[in-house]
């Protein structure tokens, strides 16, 4: 099994962090006490520019949560062929080829889902096997990665297809001033990427997945999601995330290392989810990873931000075009998300 290409795509509007401040202070309006308040919240997000589905006038004027996932509906699918058909290209396929596509999003809802708006237009064949998933939120990206895998390796003669779509702008709250919504208005962007998996019967330049893994904690349901109401989608997000890491990924990793009888001394490239700068932090102290091992994952987040669950996906994308290591180095791709949960994925470059 290994993945074959993976490519990116962003709507047009791109916009300065310092201009997202301001357009977020004037959002907020006279509700926000001390305005200066989110530059200094912001001032330590470690974001220099973000990504917005649409341009910066039309968040004001979006007054329903109905209007907000309506254009869920009219962008996703647009950034969705983009980013699938640049991962088609890279590996040489044609979109005839993907036998299962699995779509992961959590910042909108459709029915026909983002996988059956692509059939058509894409010219997907029609015994494609669709899988969207729901809910996973920032852990998507590395689970679709492993359910795309589970896929091939039951039929190693095809190929599997990843699409994460995530417009996080159109999520805000614009009445909720808690310290998680403000966080999220400042650190999450909009984008979307594609992960093309084959089996083992099928020729692919890319790196090869060894192995799997998924963790839940118990009883940690309260860490990250989303409270829906008549409004939407309002931001879960505890202070505990960091500590989360802390606490698991360590421990999650070296089990899943010593299952195959490795240890973190293997690994060469860590390829992980950028949450945000406490997160990536935590991370690195509770891996005891040099400085550098995740400057892919920093320089993403100064980029572009978190996009939920394309980021690892980008950040992979990323090691695959730009710093590729060393044939036969081991790479572990992670990422924690809502559930609280991690998923894991182990890499052997070709």
């Amino acid at each position: 099994m290994k993945i074959a290409a993976v490519a990116s795509a962003f709507p047009q509007h791109h916009y300065k962090q310092e201009v997202l401040i301001e357009a977020l202070q004037k959002y907020f309006g006279e509700k926000l006490p001390n305005p200066q308040r989110l530059e200094r919240i912001y001032s330590h997000l470690g974001v220099e520019g973000r990504y917005l589905t649409l341009p910066l006038s039309a968040y004001y004027e979006i007054a329903s949560w109905g209007e907000a996932n309506k254009a869920f509906i009219e962008a996703a699918p647009v950034l969705g062929q983009q980013s699938l058909c640049r991962a088609l290209a890279r590996a040489g396929l044609g979109a005839g080829e993907i036998a299962a596509l699995f779509v992961v999003s959590v910042t909108g809802i459709a029915s026909p889902s983002l996988d059956a708006r692509l059939i058509n237009c894409m010219g997907l064949s029609p015994n494609i096997k669709r899988v969207p998933i729901f809910g996973l939120g920032c852990v998507a990206g590395a689970a679709g990665i492993a359910r795309a895998a589970d896929y091939v390796r039951a039929y190693p003669g095809q190929v599997a297809a990843l699409l994460a779509v995530e417009l996080c702008s159109l999520t805000i709250q614009r009445d909720d001033l808690s310290i998680a919504n403000l966080i999220s208005a400042g650190l999450f962007g909009d984008g979307a990427a594609a992960v093309l998996v084959t089996g083992s019967e099928r020729d692919a330049e890319g790196p090869e997945i060894l192995a799997t893994r998924s963790v839940f904690y118990p009883q940690t349901e309260h860490v990250m999601g989303w409270d829906i109401s008549e409004k939407g989608f309002r931001i879960v997000l505890s202070p505990e995330v960091p500590a989360m890491a802390e606490r698991h990924l360590a421990r999650d990793v070296d089990e899943f290392l010593a299952n195959m009888d490795l240890t973190r001394k293997d690994i060469g490239s860590w390829i992980l989810h950028s949450g945000g700068p406490k997160v990536l932090e935590a991370a690195a102290a509770a891996l005891n990873l040099p400085d550098g091992a995740l400057d892919a994952s920093w320089d993403s987040l100064r980029q572009v931000g978190n996009i939920s669950s394309v980021s690892v996906l980008l950040v992979l994308e990323e090691v695959m075009n730009h710093r590729r290591p060393a044939p036969g180095t081991l790479s572990l791709l992670a990422a924690m998300g809502p559930g609280f949960c991690s998923e894991l994925v182990l890499l052997r470059w070709s």
